[in-house]
């Protein structure tokens, strides 16, 4: 089994192989990704559908000399199979494991790290770039599919591109008409439309009866035929942009695509080849129903992806769906936009109710939220719906086009904190260090699902742009009120009183997600629990209270240590000059590696058990004699200890 897929360890090892053998080679590396994904789970129709383009690239060019820069990342299972990690595909998306997206420490094939979307062909002009003025002549190609080409990313690297002159540079359009949600825009509708072949041949029989009676001159003849020909096929668009245009070819018949890409090794200039697949393919489960096998979790081959029984508590997302719906039964103004995540972020039944109200921009998070500003300055109240990470490609436009102008935007800010197996690329860790320090912002972390829900509901009611953010998953399991009900502003609220009558008292100021494991800890160390809510405008009297009726204060936060909730409070501290112990727990300086939620939490102390162990320790060393003068300073001491947080105790 797989006789021939063992004797690939690299690419090299591939294109020492006969060209009949690549057929057989492509049947086999398909089933060993089919059976090692349905064990491990993990991106799957997407990675169908390159496993002929992925072996035709690695035929024809010599990589890694030649450089493969594949967009998102989330199609490089056959990639990462043919260039020496066949073995490790076990390991996919576990702790420990390898990526589910290229990364350039995990091997020398992963020329660039992808994860974004339409981020290749500016990384692919730039190596090129580099290797015309470098005179090593190694060519640059860019994967894209044709969900990722809706991005302006993907156009701005195409038209400084088409000016550069002799530039080893291919990009390559995977069109398979494959994207998480439904693919969405006018020129997914215009690429659909021309390929698809009843209208390409009628289209083209009507250009030849055209010219058949067109006026025998051979110039207007030539004009006639160039400007039909712009009509009917994709290539006017891409040529427009100083790219050769090659294709349509079928991804899937290595008889057309390897003699294409030898042929275009050899030419010099910006190419750009269209490749038509199918998401799925070979696979007829995956075939009938690729959004569902876009990402699985383990599954059996012949029974497919069974329904997952619906969860006993839910999910953040379902509590914003439901909310989304709610407030726009009572308010016509409420509109929701999304770039390309209808299913991920919860919209799927918004849009089945208010159509009219739902706007799926594609991937263009820049376009989306200046889009709702536009929504907003004309009375709108726009809900964008979006994931923390992907937040992050539009913050100009959430300062300059809606914070600058206060203008009411809710944002609602999914997969904050630790997101799990998609890795460091995906992790929600910055939102609140990027969101607090800009003007005009209302920043909420809720704790449960319905304090979720009324958080939303008071985002809608203001005059300026508010962020609520919330983790992936389930909560505690506290159940949402029907009845909305505003909270006031910058105000937190008391969950546990300590008890204790001697001893060093210990206050934590906890945010979102952190509340329930706060408490958990603060039943084993007696101390009081703040549920803080607000990140910005943070509540500077709760906390202040809490700075002098309590020996020291622990800062819990599902985010980034520098510059977040954390260091607001210590900033608030100061300002009130307050000195006291204050220990900050959160996640760390640096990028968070792809795991199971739960272990993650876990391994940086940010569950029960971390809380407490670390809190413990930082007791013990405030009780430690001299320790304020070895340090410098009780400031000083917190940063030791905040240093290595989930590390303390062990």
């Amino acid at each position: 089994m797989y006789d021939l897929l063992k004797t690939i360890d690299d690419p090299a090892a591939l294109r020492a192989l006969d060209h009949h053998q690549l057929k057989p080679l492509a049947e086999e590396l398909r089933a060993y990704m089919l059976d090692s994904v349905s064990q491990t789970g993990g991106h799957l129709s997407s990675n169908l559908g390159t496993v002929e383009l992925t072996i035709a690239l690695h035929y024809v060019f010599d990589t890694p000399h030649d450089r493969i820069v594949w967009d998102v990342g989330h199609q490089t299972y056959p990639h990462k199979i043919l260039t020496g990690r066949r073995d490790q595909m076990k390991t996919l998306r576990q702790a420990g494991g390898i990526s589910g997206f290229p990364r350039r420490r995990e091997s020398k094939y992963d020329i660039f790290g992808t994860a974004h979307s339409s981020t290749s062909i500016s990384a692919a002009l730039g190596m090129a770039i580099a290797s015309k003025l470098q005179g090593d002549n190694h060519y640059s190609i860019a994967v894209i599919g044709d969900g990722a080409m809706t991005a302006g990313m993907a156009f701005e690297a195409m038209n400084n591109a088409g000016v550069a002159d002799d530039v080893p540079l291919l990009v390559i359009l995977n069109d398979n008409d494959m994207s998480i949600s439904p693919p969405v825009g006018a020129l997914n509708r215009h690429l659909a439309r021309l390929m698809s072949g009843r209208f390409y041949a009628a289209a083209r029989a009507g250009v030849e009866r055209v010219l058949r009676v067109a006026p025998p001159t051979l110039d207007l003849a030539r004009k006639l035929e160039e400007h039909a020909k712009g009509m009917i096929v994709p290539a006017t668009l891409f040529e427009e942009f100083g790219f050769n245009y090659i294709g349509p070819v079928d991804g899937h018949d290595l008889e057309s695509l390897i003699p294409t890409l030898q042929n275009i090794k050899e030419l010099r200039g910006p190419q750009f080849l269209h490749v038509v697949t199918k998401k799925g393919h070979g696979y007829k489960l995956a075939e009938a129903d690729p959004i569902l096998y876009h990402g699985t979790g383990k599954f059996n081959l012949t029974e497919g992806v069974q329904p997952t029984p619906p969860p006993s508590k839910k999910t953040y997302t379902q509590v914003f769906g439901e909310w989304l719906c709610d407030a726009a039964e009572q308010d016509s103004r409420v509109v929701g936009i999304t770039p390309a995540m209808r299913e991920g972020s919860g919209m799927v039944e918004f849009e089945k109710r208010f159509p009219d109200r739902y706007f799926d921009v594609g991937i263009a998070e820049q376009h989306a939220v200046t889009f709702a500003g536009g929504l907003a300055a004309e009375g709108m109240r726009p809900v964008v719906a979006i994931y923390s990470t992907f937040l992050q490609r539009a913050y100009d436009q959430l300062i300059h086009d809606v914070a600058l102008q206060r203008l009411p935007v809710i944002f609602a800010i999914d997969r904050a904190g630790i997101v799990g197996a998609d890795g460091a690329t995906h992790m929600g860790a910055f939102d609140l260090a990027y969101l607090r320090c800009v003007p005009n912002m209302v920043v909420m972390t809720p704790s449960d699902e319905n304090e979720c829900r009324q958080m939303l509901h008071t985002a809608v009611l203001q005059d300026g742009p508010c962020a609520v953010r919330y983790p992936r998953g389930s909560g505690p399991g506290v159940v949402p009120e029907r009845m909305m009900t505003a909270l006031p502003i910058g105000v937190g609220e008391l969950r546990r009183r300590s008890l204790r009558l001697s001893g060093r008292s210990i206050a934590i100021l906890a945010f979102g997600s952190m509340v329930a494991p706060s408490l958990r800890a603060a039943a084993a160390l007696d101390a009081t629990v703040a549920n803080m809510r607000f990140v910005k405008p943070l509540d500077e009297a709760l906390l202040c209270r809490l700075a002098r009726t309590h020996d020291c204060l622990i800062t819990v936060e599902e985010g980034c240590l520098m510059g977040g909730a954390g260091s607001a409070c210590l900033e608030a501290l100061t300002r009130a000059g307050l000195v006291g112990p204050v220990l900050r727990l959160g996640m760390p300086d640096h990028f968070i590696d792809h795991g199971d939620p739960p272990q993650l939490l876990a391994q940086y102390g940010l569950d029960a058990d971390g809380i407490r162990s670390s809190v413990e320790l930082f007791c013990e060393r405030l009780s430690l004699p001299d320790s304020a003068t070895r340090h410098g300073s009780t400031a000083a001491l917190s940063d030791v200890v905040q240093a290595t947080p989930g590390m303390l105790g062990r």
